[in-house]
């Protein structure tokens, strides 16, 4: 298939054309929480040309090696990154935290809500920044064809939805679809001086208060933000977006900061990429939260697999609950006792419900 394959690249490359079938999608409501009912719970997946993913392979990893190079993304940018990772962000914003708590000083930060921004994306500012990013004029028009002349239609059990043209945003589904998100949101850091941090469309900017100027210089910031998403057509939900002040100390002092001329409602703790980050940088809510949730997954797999054989058991529980319990853990790995026995009784419970002991070794070969 390779030499096919690469005919079929060189045809679409030098003529700037791409196959009808390449540029049609069928989206695949995906629930992500909440009522059902509400078209706003769902993540809408494009299921696309196997095809056209491997061509759209190729110019993905040649945008990422031009834009390594260069260095040309941003260094606060950790999505869809090789080498970084949700668990990279984390680390990195807490270990920012950390050495400010440390000297006795505080942070006060912003998680920003961005509402679809992903479909919000307008494709012609996006392709004049691809095409000043210094890649080949090739591969901007290839884009361009692949994002101008695509169609859709969403699938809903068995019934398909007329077919109608995409006008903005780029795919979920696609191979190149996150690339070009990040690329468009490049330069959001620009003109702004407090730290600013990206995964994909999760942000958060934060900044140490050492007097009341700092407070000021942060809602400046905030403002340019505000600014930018104006200027590049993506949309903040301030009501969604959670301020929260990390200190140690006693501040009864509330937060007033706004996004887009709105109150942002403050909070003792948030969660952050899947981690609670509470005010006093505590891990004990992100510990009960990961144990609810490991023994709620356990308990299903437990009533499903109640017949299974011993591996099968093992099986599951590696593949749907250690990840609820390793998730992160590189962060908030735990130190006090009473924390650590509430993740152990987890992994007994698991080791009996499989009545094997080579779970065990497993476990303790993964610990290790």
């Amino acid at each position: 298939m390779i030499p096919y394959l690469a005919r079929l690249l060189d045809i679409t490359m030098n003529n700037g054309t791409l196959s009808g079938d390449w540029q049609r999608a069928t989206v695949i409501p995906i629930h992500k929480g909440g009522d059902r009912s509400l078209v706003t719970n769902y993540r809408p997946v494009s299921l696309t040309s196997v095809v056209c993913k491997q061509v759209e392979r190729v110019i993905a990893t040649y945008l990422r090696q031009v834009w390594d190079k260069n260095d040309w993304l941003y260094e606060g940018q950790h999505g869809f990154r090789p080498g970084y990772s949700c668990e990279s962000q984390v680390i990195t914003v807490c270990q920012d935290i950390l050495d400010s708590l440390d000297n006795g000083d505080r942070i006060d930060a912003i998680i920003v809500d961005f509402s679809k921004a992903f479909d919000l994306v307008p494709h012609g500012r996006l392709l004049m920044k691809i095409a000043n990013s210094a890649v080949d004029s090739r591969v901007v028009v290839w884009i361009r064809e692949f994002l101008l002349g695509s169609t859709q239609r969403v699938r809903v059990g068995g019934q398909l939805s007329e077919k109608v043209r995409i006008t903005s945003g780029v795919p979920q589904g696609s191979v190149i679809g996150p690339l070009l998100f990040l690329a468009y949101v490049n330069d959001i850091w620009r003109n702004i001086e407090s730290t600013i941090r990206l995964f994909a469309d999760d942000c958060v900017i934060y900044r140490k208060m050492i007097n009341n100027e700092d407070m000021e210089e942060l809602q400046k910031d905030l403002n340019r933000l505000g600014e930018w998403a104006v200027e590049n057509a993506m949309k903040i939900n301030p009501s969604k977006s959670k301020a929260v002040r990390f200190t140690r100390a006693r501040v009864k002092d509330p937060l007033s900061y706004s996004l887009m001329d709105a109150l942002i409602p403050e909070a003792r703790s948030c969660k952050y990429l899947g981690i609670i980050l509470r005010s006093d940088l505590s891990w004990a809510d992100q510990v009960n939260y990961t144990v609810k949730k490991a023994w709620k997954t356990l308990h299903f797999t437990m009533r499903i697999l109640k017949k299974g054989n011993s591996n099968t058991k093992i099986l599951a529980y590696m593949s749907f609950v250690r990840p609820i319990l390793e998730y992160g853990a590189a962060c908030w790995d735990p130190y006090r006792e009473r924390q650590i026995s509430a993740l152990d009784r987890v992994q007994r419970k698991a080791a009996k419900f499989a009545h094997h002991t080579s779970i065990l070794c497993v476990l303790d070969r993964a610990s290790s």
